[in-house]
């Protein structure tokens, strides 16, 4: 029978602290099939010693076969798995959140809405994912207007637009589903998309800047391009459509 194959794992563990790392470095080393000799220093002079001895300038570190492998980014590219730290940008949250914007404008309409039409869902979908976005925004607003002041042309000329916007985007899509104020809301957004729109289009196309976009909210890994152009698109359509029912 083949031994199992061991590796030593040096976490923080403290009454104030867990690392995080650790304990994901833990589960991949168990994940590959290794017995984990888990090891805790528990208090700041045990970590001091240990990274002197070591000279390393984090934990946790891990050694397989009495060779050190490094923290958790280390031992994710021994073992060719991605990190957080290598995957620079992905569509996953934009993705979660337009699902998620579907599945409730479908459950909007399935349980009780008199209107069933494919134009009704619609409406449902982009009112919906307007306030998912205008949400994620609003978590961490100092971090979103950062980021957004990088490619937006109105808010790199008015700085205030940049805390202003998520609660334009909120407020629109929530008072678009049910189709209040559509003669103040509507023109307002159809401005703010117009705006987003340009800012997408020339920083990405004729700027050619490699940027992310703050649509997700101001952590967001989610590329500046083509998903960025979309919800300022759909923006755009839901207002104009809004208007056009005024008519």
């Amino acid at each position: 029978m083949e031994a199992q194959k061991q590796a030593v794992l040096y976490r923080m563990v403290t009454s104030q602290k867990i690392c995080v790392h650790g304990l994901k470095a833990k589960d991949l080393l168990k994940r590959n099939g290794y017995r984990v000799d888990d090891r805790h220093l528990k208090d700041p002079d045990a970590i001091q010693t240990f990274k002197k001895a070591h000279n390393v300038p984090s934990l946790p570190q891990v050694f397989i076969e009495n060779k050190a492998i490094g923290g958790f980014d280390e031992l994710c590219k021994h073992f060719g798995v991605k990190s957080n730290a290598e995957n620079g940008t992905t569509y996953k949250p934009i993705i979660a959140l337009f699902a998620i914007a579907g599945f409730l404008a479908f459950n909007t309409l399935w349980l009780g809405a008199a209107d069933k039409s494919l134009i009704r869902f619609i409406e449902l979908f982009v009112s919906i994912s307007m306030v998912l976005l205008g949400m994620q925004k609003l978590q961490d607003i100092e971090r979103f207007a950062t980021m957004f002041l990088n490619y937006d042309l109105l808010a790199q000329r008015w700085v205030r637009y940049a805390y202003i916007y998520p609660f334009i985007e909120t407020l629109a899509g929530l008072l678009m589903m049910v189709g209040a104020f559509t003669i103040v809301m509507a023109p307002v957004t159809l401005i703010a998309a117009s705006i987003g729109a340009l800012s997408v289009f020339k920083a990405v196309y004729i700027d050619k800047r490699d940027l992310k976009c703050a649509c997700v909210g101001g952590d967001s890994k989610v590329p500046l391009g083509f998903i960025s152009l979309l919800e300022n698109i759909m923006m755009l359509a839901m207002a104009s459509w809004m208007l056009t029912k005024l008519l």
